[in-house]
């Protein structure tokens, strides 16, 4: 059996393989910006892959004090949760990534062995996969639920669950699915959960840069003016970074506020150097659509925006940058959903109506609709089995109290792709558990896994243009911080992210810890729908979706030359040009493999 790890795609660095304690193959991994950390001793050996070296001494201190699988994940949770684990104790190989989602595992048979992989693309490629159109059809709605998340895009590669592990047989393709991680229990006060979040947001962001913290090594980050990137630049300062790059970009609109606060935040961080993108450089959203990206595990949600991000690293790439630091997962871990407050209705009715019926105002909520969704209680597979319609939905408008938020079905998506929606979703429905018994918990979790699998996508960018892109919130000990502490302390209707705020307070001068605005970027969507419609209805002339008949590329053509139609305001094409996107890079490296074996095959033949 083999663990076969590919941090990242590309670059220069040749394959670490690590071997069992017999010899034999076990781990291999090419990565130039992951670390592989291992440790045999005797028929034991663990493997830890993450952003910095893991000192033998604690590899060898994991050792010997592990004697289970359940032994190590609980010594493990000294270590920042950004690691693949990789271990092998009385002789049970076990694979997990994390429980955020942000690493993770993947499976299928080869020949007579099992084989893991942290991406799907490669063993999609190993075992000559075929795209599993049902797969695809459901990344063409705005939000993929779990469990349906979970399913890959190839016929016979498997995901792991983030919570479980996969145990591998000896020799063989047989395996087992384990829980390791559960939601921890929210008990903590803001006094005590503050101080327990900013520890881990320390530990993380100094994990992080450790390596880079000496002076001499140059790292960057996003400065874009609000909290969760500015926090993290302050983080970095207290790990001891003192050559940091901080990157803004000046937003279009008038009334935009980014730049001013990013400002403000450099004045008080000295020595730190600014580079500010104009407007007029950076990208609209809808920038170079059609032209070739990376081949990766699932359609990237954010390829409208794919040049924008480009424009974000490129400074940091010029200025040598070893990793760029941003805050990707602040909004799902302090904005809260308003989900929580159904599980804190149990305990405290009435604080839990007084905040439901102030957030139900902020959003425009009807009264009937709110209370409705605030008492029923739907089975979790009864829930998902009705939650996608072909009907319009409310919008902002819909209460989100339940298990998630329901949504339509696009116009442009095909009668046959309706129909694999339908069926994947009613096929999901008969087994689906949620992630934790109430609602409030279980969207939580939902939220912080969709955002961190979203962000994969842009570390693969990050990768690709040779500096690697870091989310220091995404850390597993980071998460179980916030999700320890009580939902009435942590949300508030009338406060902006208050728990981030009070747990930074010494880290992050007080005076950006005020802000309660964030700028939005309509205006860029709606001007990049105008400018860059030529190149939308060329991909859509050509649509590797119609050919498999998943999209109506003639209303997807019209619409491109109708950017300002209603029916645009109320449906996005950020999935639909993301599964093409996707789609095309896919076909287009199946191409070239299989140009690459034919020249092989012919070179042989010819040497003969």
């Amino acid at each position: 059996m083999v663990g076969h790890l590919f941090g990242g795609s590309g670059g220069p660095a040749g394959p670490t393989t690590v071997r069992y304690p017999s010899g034999r193959p076990w781990v291999v991994a090419r990565s130039p910006w992951r670390h592989v950390s291992h440790l045999s001793r005797g028929a034991d050996a663990l493997v830890l892959i993450g952003p910095a070296r893991v000192p033998d001494r604690a590899l060898a201190d994991l050792l010997d004090r592990a004697r289970t699988g359940a032994d190590l994940d609980r010594l493990l949770r000294r270590l920042p949760g950004i690691h693949h684990v990789v271990s092998l104790l009385q002789g049970e190989v076990r694979v997990r990534g994390t429980a955020s989602g942000l690493r993770r595992v993947y499976h299928c048979r080869y020949g007579g062995l099992r084989v893991a992989s942290d991406r799907a693309t490669v063993l999609a490629a190993l075992c000559d996969a075929e795209v599993d159109e049902g797969a695809l059809a459901l990344r063409l709605l705005d939000f993929v639920p779990h469990p349906l998340r979970h399913r890959t895009l190839w016929h016979g590669v498997e995901e792991v669950e983030p919570e479980f592990s996969l145990t591998l047989g000896d020799d063989g393709p047989g395996y087992r699915i384990r829980r390791w991680w559960n939601s921890p229990r929210p008990h903590l006060s803001m006094a005590r959960g503050k101080a327990a979040v900013a520890a881990a947001l320390e530990n993380s962001v100094r994990e992080y840069t450790k390596e880079y913290a000496d002076g001499r090594n140059r790292i960057s980050g996003d400065l874009s003016g609000g909290l969760d990137s500015t926090s993290v630049a302050f983080l970095a300062r207290r790990a001891g970074v003192r050559d940091m790059l901080a990157v803004t970009v000046a937003g279009r609109d008038a009334f935009a506020e980014d730049e001013q606060w990013a400002r403000r935040a450099v004045e008080e961080f000295p020595g730190l150097d600014h580079h500010v993108i104009p407007a007029h450089e950076y990208p609209l959203f809808f920038a170079g659509v059609g032209t070739p990206g990376e081949p990766l595990d699932e359609p990237f949600y954010l390829a409208p925006a794919r040049e924008r991000a480009r424009a974000m690293l490129e400074p940091a790439v010029r200025a040598g940058s070893r990793i760029h630091l941003t805050g990707h997962g602040g909004d799902e871990l302090f904005n809260g959903v308003p989900a929580a407050y159904r599980d804190l209705f149990a305990r405290r009715p009435l604080m839990a109506w007084s905040r439901l019926n102030a957030t139900r105002h902020l959003h425009g909520w009807p009264l009937w609709p709110t209370l409705r969704q605030l008492l029923a209680r739907p089975r979790y597979g009864s829930w998902l089995a009705r939650s996608v319609t072909p009907e319009p939905l409310l919008g902002l408008r819909t209460p989100l109290l339940t298990w998630g938020a329901e949504q339509s079905v696009h116009p442009w998506i095909t009668a046959r792709g309706r129909r694999l929606i339908r069926a994947g979703y009613l096929s999901a429905a008969r087994r689906a558990r949620p992630l934790a018994p109430g609602p409030g918990r279980h969207t939580e979790l939902d939220v912080i896994r969709t955002g961190a699998r979203a962000f994969q996508a842009l570390e693969d960018l990050g990768v690709a243009m040779g500096v690697p892109v870091a989310a220091p919130f995404f850390d597993d000990r980071v998460i179980e911080a916030v999700l320890s502490v009580r939902v009435e302390d942590r949300m508030d209707p009338a406060r902006y992210k208050p728990l981030l705020v009070e747990s930074l307070r010494g880290t992050v001068p007080d005076a950006l810890l005020d802000r309660t605005t964030k700028d939005e970027m309509s205006q860029d969507q709606a001007l990049g729908l105008r400018r860059h419609a030529p190149d939308l209805r060329r991909l859509w002339t050509d649509a590797r979706l119609a050919r498999r008949g998943l999209v109506d590329a003639d209303l997807l053509v019209r619409l491109a030359d109708e950017p300002d139609t209603p029916l645009l305001q109320e449906n996005s094409l950020w999935t639909v040009v993301a599964c093409e996107s996707w789609l095309r890079a896919i076909e287009d490296q199946g191409r070239s493999r299989a140009n690459r074996t034919n020249t092989r095959a012919k070179e042989g033949t010819e040497g003969t």
